[in-house]
């Protein structure tokens, strides 16, 4: 199928988080966690053994039997809401241009660069240069930021326009999103556990997008097609997945 190329494992804890990157607030009772891991054949005890580790690790807080979303996860919901909107602001014409200015970095030092950089949706010129252009909200992830901020020196740059078609494959992610939008279309909702794949699909999909100004895209763009048949289709799998879940939990 189109979708399964990227496709991850489903584990308990894929299961857990999903479900609660779901819904607002992320809070669920564990009966709700552990109806949606049935709903994939995963037995009840090794959701709730996944629930305790995460706990564990800091991804989740637990209260009077509710869990929550905590942590790196709190992250990955501002990126993936981020990412839904697809919002930009007015654009003058200038890129932001970070250049790594750290003369000894350790390997976790540039591992957390690039996550930070990708998470503010820059792309790599060459070695240790970044830009993208300065059409995103300057206030989103100050953490990613103060990362960048440690490493680097940034600074204004206005290159030429087709700059943007060498740092990402535009063509690409376009053409890859119109068949996403065909694929939600199509979805009847028959296998929950392949529409809850797909709908993770489209998510991954869409944080990948590089949220450039129309000015720079290539005709026929078709990430404002993707959120809109995105939106209807999660409203559509929500509605579906609760009949579901309350059927699993009775």
């Amino acid at each position: 199928m189109e979708l399964r190329d990227d496709t991850r494992p489903l584990t308990a804890r894929s299961i857990v988080a999903s479900t609660l990157l779901g819904v607002r607030p992320s809070r669920l009772p564990a009966r709700a966690l552990v109806a949606s891991g049935r709903l994939f054949g995963i037995a009840e005890g090794t959701v709730r053994t996944a629930l305790s580790r995460m706990v564990a690790a800091g991804e989740l807080t637990t209260d009077d039997g509710h869990y929550e979303l905590a942590g790196p996860f709190l992250l990955r919901r501002e990126r993936q809401d981020e990412s839904r909107a697809g919002a930009t602001r007015s654009w003058t014409g200038d890129w932001e241009l970070a250049v790594v200015d750290a003369e000894r970095r350790v390997a976790a030092d540039r591992t957390a660069l690039r996550q930070a950089m990708r998470q503010l949706r820059r792309a790599e010129l060459r070695e240790g240069v970044w830009l993208r252009p300065d059409n995103l909200d300057p206030d989103r992830l100050p953490e990613a930021r103060a990362v960048v901020g440690a490493q680097c020196t940034t600074m204004v740059a206005r290159p030429e326009p087709e700059l943007a078609a060498r740092l990402w494959d535009l063509e690409a992610w376009s053409s890859r999103a119109e068949r996403l939008a065909v694929d939600l279309a199509a979805d009847r909702f028959e296998d929950l556990a392949d529409s809850f794949v797909r709908s993770a699909t489209v998510l991954r999909h869409l944080q990948t997008d590089p949220l450039l100004p129309a000015e720079l895209l290539p005709p026929g763009w078709a990430g404002a097609r993707l959120r809109e048949v995105y939106e209807g289709y999660d409203a559509a799998f929500k509605e579906a997945w609760s009949s579901a879940s309350r059927r699993a939990v009775a």
